[in-house]
């Protein structure tokens, strides 16, 4: 059951967040976007979100933010320095004292974007500060819920461009190996669907498709749909590996993203999409999300 105040959305200027916002407007819900002092919140407040200034750093400024909130969707990671602000200790720190706001402050329930198998990967740093994260809203008490989406398959256009107009992806590893992959969109969608979902607190619900792809599998079949041949390039995973040794001490990210890559190359990187079907309806197929993201960047596909 929904209450009456706003959902707070964390992380509400990212590709994601912004989406979550979107979503959740769309359907009728009042949104307060936390955003830190100085960031241009001007589509937020058009979209018509109300503002709230913080810092996920600064405990006292998120429970004046969630205060009056009915939940809490975050969608903030640090790790990926994708704005200006963001550090690793974001995902630990800041994440902490996010649970710690929302126990204060007594939400009906708190929603992380988690990591598919951050329980299993001690050794890949942003995914574990995902599985501390969902620990600490358990010992807190929070009522919470952990989507854990897979991989982004659209963020092969983040980099470079439209990879697809290129007629090339590239991939880290080998490129026959299966994995769970996701679109922003979809996971925004759930993520908006959790602050009301019944039965599902303290639940980690893994995010995916209808079976984990290798990129192989959807370099074939983004073929088909677009009538032409795509290519795989593969970047060495010992490269990938030996570049993150290197930078490690002055770059962690480069090592925490060769120790994804690792993972990645395990076979192990797949979700279990029954509770998913369970509380949010069908899975989507490689298929359609695949066809769905050629047609967002503008292919016409074959049906």
């Amino acid at each position: 059951m929904s209450g009456d105040g706003p959902v707070l959305v964390v992380g509400g200027t990212g590709m994601l967040g912004s989406q979550v916002v979107a979503d959740l407007l769309s359907h009728g819900k009042q949104v307060r976007a936390l955003v830190r002092q100085g960031s241009d919140a001007t589509r937020l407040e058009a979209a018509g979100a109300a503002i709230a200034r913080g810092d996920m750093m600064d405990l006292g400024s998120l429970i004046r933010a969630m205060e009056g909130a009915d939940s809490v969707i975050t969608t903030a990671a640090g790790y990926t320095r994708h704005r200006k602000g963001d550090t690793p200790q974001t995902d630990t720190i800041g994440n902490s004292n996010l649970a710690e706001a929302a126990s204060r402050t007594h939400v009906r329930r708190f929603v992380l974007t988690s990591i598919l198998t951050c329980d299993q990967t001690p050794h890949v740093p942003h995914f574990w500060h995902k599985k501390l994260t969902e620990d600490r809203l358990e010992q807190l008490g929070v009522p919470f819920v952990a989507l854990r989406p897979g991989a982004f398959l659209d963020q092969v256009t983040r980099y470079g461009g439209d990879p697809f107009s290129n007629g090339r992806l590239t991939w880290l590893g080998s490129s026959r190996i299966p994995l769970t992959f996701v679109l922003t969109a979809d996971l925004a969608g759930y993520l908006a669907a959790a602050t009301d979902s019944p039965g599902i607190d303290g639940q980690r619900i893994d995010i995916g498709w209808d079976r984990p792809v290798s990129m192989q599998e959807i370099a074939e079949i983004s073929g088909r749909l677009l009538r032409k041949r795509i290519r795989v390039r593969t970047i060495p995973t010992g490269l990938i590996r030996a570049v993150g040794t290197v930078l490690g001490p002055i770059n962690p990210l480069a090592k925490d993203m060769g120790a994804m890559a690792g993972w990645f190359q395990s076979g192990r990187y797949v979700a279990d999409t029954t509770r998913q079907r369970e509380v949010f309806g069908a899975v989507p197929t490689a298929e359609d999300a695949i066809t769905r993201l050629l047609t967002s960047l503008g292919h016409a596909v074959r049906n």
